[in-house]
């Protein structure tokens, strides 16, 4: 009895939104899907729909909260992979890089207003907020 390899059969296109939870883009496929209908993913500039189909050299547009992500499609894989494995499946584009290391440096210069408070005011703070309010009227 001879035993065989199992063999894989190699990908040549799979849904958009399978590749991006794959990719580790989104969390689960139902994030994706939403994400690609609301417009935020675009294939060669143009909106798709989740079932399109994705091919490598596909170029994408990925709009995850004010960062935006430019990249070419180098690998499919249908399974969910490490961090390390899933960034094999794509190239960002030198631009889109400096792109996200310029949004996160002026993050972290000029924090969101207000992010360093945390939970309910103190007694103190209550005193000179009602102060305040009863001031302004």
């Amino acid at each position: 009895m001879a035993l065989t390899e199992p063999t894989q059969a190699v990908l040549e296109r799979m849904r958009i939104d399978k590749w991006l939870w794959a990719a580790r883009f989104y969390k689960t496929r139902s994030l994706a899907a939403q994400a690609i209908a609301a417009g935020h993913v675009k294939m060669d500039g143009h909106t798709v729909k989740a079932a399109r189909e994705l091919r490598c050299t596909d170029r994408l547009e990925i709009a995850i909260g004010d960062v935006v992500w430019s990249i070419v499609v180098c690998g499919l894989n249908e399974q969910r992979r490490p961090a390390s494995e899933a960034q094999q499946l794509y190239e960002e584009s030198a631009e889109s890089r400096a792109r996200r290391a310029a949004a996160r440096e002026a993050r972290q210069l000029a924090p969101v207003p207000g992010s360093e408070l945390r939970g309910r005011p103190t007694k103190k703070a209550r005193r000179q907020i009602r102060g305040f309010n009863e001031n302004a009227a």
